[in-house]
């Protein structure tokens, strides 16, 4: 490769060729990693809240200050990526949640475990914007690029099951710890190969926009902790309410500076296209509900079939092994049908899925009611993930995909955050005092009406697309 071709910013080729596959196999992990690490001490919440000496209320923060952080610093974390270079940023975050992983695992009170959960979600906002841009980065054609954020989105749907298994089981056989302690050694190996193989990717000019870093980083920690603490203290709380409050202030305010700035932290420009909008909204929709079906389902599993804690994350393989294997066919699938009708079929197949999912009661079994719901979920996110993130960072820039992979990331947080919130709220609203099953059937029928949304999203994009058929010919 002659020097003038190395500086060509349209054709930036970071990985060596012939150990590409290894390397895309180490982002891929982080990626899984860091997805995963949101649910693996979910099911151990119990024995951490015995060792660590937690209150009832404070407990829920184990997994709070996670999302709250890696929520809030994401759209920064993208936009450090486009000015350190991905690589670089990649490392840096990936090495910061690796030691703040050892951090939480040797935790000895609830200070030091909250302080090393906030530091593992800054990590992983840093590190998580960099991986969809090394992926875009290393492919070295449309296929390889389609395949990368294929197995991208196979990694960031099965993380969640994939935690809840993994911590059921190191909780079963050794002790919860290890749900963290096993990031150390995976995050040192990461970094060393992708410091190896990956070369540092072009830099975008300029300093950080810091009033738009910091409307949008407090902006979106308002947010997201308005969500969190619904979840928790009702719609109705004067927290709640002021959350969501300053969080629109905030993100108005963060609107604004953006539009103002020579260099803004995310590019408005790129939101102004209908099937990046419409697939964002459908990847925040169908996250949330996904989430919450996690969420409620490992309760039933555990409360009403009366599975001990590994058992319920086994209870999850069928999602697991079906995100994996269907992914490899859905690069293929948007070759055909288009990313449009792909998002109509997953949304749709996952609205039915709740709509099943909605007659659980004390008589249904895992296999008469719970599995084929599942598969059925399974197959409508690995139709909707893919084909969403490929017409989300489809033609953006090379300098803004740190940037846009960070908004894409935020918007799946806040999707989760939101769904869990929403749901349970539902839940809430139809439960009964002592009895677990009374509130999951309005809860799953608000999630079908949410994927049903995500739908009526998904046929803009088949409209924009037809338009665009229809009129440029007749300007030809």
């Amino acid at each position: 490769m002659s020097s003038q071709t190395a500086r060509r910013p349209a054709a930036p080729t970071p990985v060596v060729p012939r150990r590409g596959a290894l390397a895309l196999t180490a982002v891929l992990a982080t990626q899984l990693m860091l997805q995963l690490d949101a649910q693996v001490v979910t099911v151990a919440l119990p024995q951490v809240q015995q060792e660590l000496g937690f209150t009832a209320a404070g407990l829920s923060w184990v997994p709070n200050a996670y999302a709250l952080a890696f929520g809030g610093f994401m759209l920064l974390g993208g936009r450090l990526g486009d000015i350190m270079g991905r690589a670089r940023a990649f490392e840096t975050g990936t090495a910061l949640f690796a030691l703040a992983s050892l951090a939480a695992g040797l935790a000895q009170d609830p200070t030091t475990m909250i302080i090393a959960r906030v530091v593992q979600g800054i990590g992983a906002a840093v590190a998580a914007p960099s991986i969809l841009a090394l992926i875009t980065a290393m492919a070295r054609d449309e296929a390889a690029r389609r395949h990368g954020l294929a197995m991208f989105t196979a990694a960031s749907a099965v993380g969640s099951s994939v935690g809840l298994i993994l911590g059921g089981a190191l909780t079963a056989f050794a002790s919860w710890r290890w749900g963290l302690l096993i990031n150390v050694p995976i995050g040192i190996l990461v970094v060393l190969v992708v410091h190896r193989l990956v070369r540092e990717t072009a830099r975008a000019r300029g300093s950080i926009d810091v009033a738009g870093a910091a409307t949008a980083t407090a902006g979106s920690l308002s947010l997201v902790y308005g969500f969190i603490h619904a979840a928790e203290a009702g719609w109705s709380s004067a927290w709640t309410i002021v959350s969501f409050a300053l969080a629109v202030l905030l993100l108005a305010s963060f609107v604004l500076v953006e539009r103002r700035v020579r260099r803004p932290l995310l590019d408005l420009t790129l939101l102004r296209h209908r099937g990046r909008a419409a697939a964002l909204v459908i990847m925040g929709l169908i996250v949330g509900v996904h989430f919450a079906m996690l969420f409620l389902l490992v309760q039933y599993f555990q409360r009403v079939l009366g599975m001990g804690a590994l058992v319920a994350g086994l209870a999850f393989l069928p999602l697991t092994f079906s995100v994996l294997g269907l992914t490899q066919f859905v690069p293929a699938l948007i070759r055909r049908l288009e990313s449009g009708r792909l998002l109509v079929l997953g949304s749709l197949l996952v609205a039915v899925s709740f709509v099943w999912f909605a007659a659980l009661d004390t008589t249904s079994t895992y296999f008469g009611g719970v599995f084929v719901a599942l598969l059925l979920h399974s197959i409508g996110v690995s139709l909707v993930f893919t084909p969403a993130t490929v017409m989300i960072m489809e033609d953006v820039a090379a300098e803004h995909t740190g940037s846009m992979s960070g908004f894409l990331q935020m918007v799946q947080q806040i999707g989760g955050s939101l769904g869990i919130a929403v749901i349970v709220a539902v839940y809430v609203g139809g439960s009964r005092p002592g009895q677990f099953v009374p509130g999951l059937a309005p809860a799953f029928f608000v999630a079908a009406a949410i994927a049903a949304l995500a739908v009526l999203a998904a046929l803009t994009t088949l409209t924009g697309r037809r338009r665009t058929a229809v009129v440029t010919p007749a300007a030809a």
